[in-house]
């Protein structure tokens, strides 16, 4: 009878500890499961500000004038190029909104529109029979003489600061 006993508790005790190690084996995977899906969503979201910091620069209008510089056009075809671009680059990557903070793609958002804007201001301060050339100028030109229209400069370092913090 008392080996009976002893048998049994034997046997319960390694049921208990065959459980207890279970338990653990459950816990230990669900933190790495966790683990990696933590890194997979860092790994997106420092793509997502990759993307988002080449959209800035890509939508600045220096660059964005350099880039698209074309002598043999009108000021008001430049114009329409100029918008054109930053629409498309922005629609291009729309998608990216959703792995950064609102702040930031408001601040992305904010970007295209002063860009916008500013293009329309200056395009409707010049000839309409102006040359591209005449309009890249003024826009440059307002740029130099307005610290605060060089939006994307400010938008470039928020964006760095955030993609710092993921680490």
């Amino acid at each position: 009878m008392l080996d009976t006993t002893i048998l049994l508790t034997v046997v319960i005790a390694l049921m208990i500890a065959g459980f207890a190690g279970y338990l653990f084996y459950l816990q230990r995977k669900n933190q790495r499961d966790e683990q990696q899906s933590k890194k997979a969503s860092i790994s997106l979201q420092l793509q997502a500000y990759e993307r988002l910091t080449l959209l800035t620069d890509r939508i600045a209008l220096p660059n964005l004038i350099s880039r698209l510089g074309n002598p043999d056009v009108s000021a008001s075809e430049m114009q329409y190029l100029l918008t054109k671009n930053i629409k498309d680059e922005f629609d291009y990557n729309i998608s990216q909104q959703i792995y950064v903070s609102p702040e930031i793609w408001n601040a992305i958002r904010n970007l295209k529109e002063n860009n916008l804007l500013i293009i329309h201001r200056v395009g409707a301060s010049i000839p309409s029979m102006a040359s591209a050339a005449t309009l890249n100028r003024a826009i440059l030109e307002y740029l130099m003489q307005d610290p605060k229209a060089n939006l994307h400069e400010v938008v470039s370092e928020a964006l760095s600061y955030e993609a710092k913090r993921l680490f």
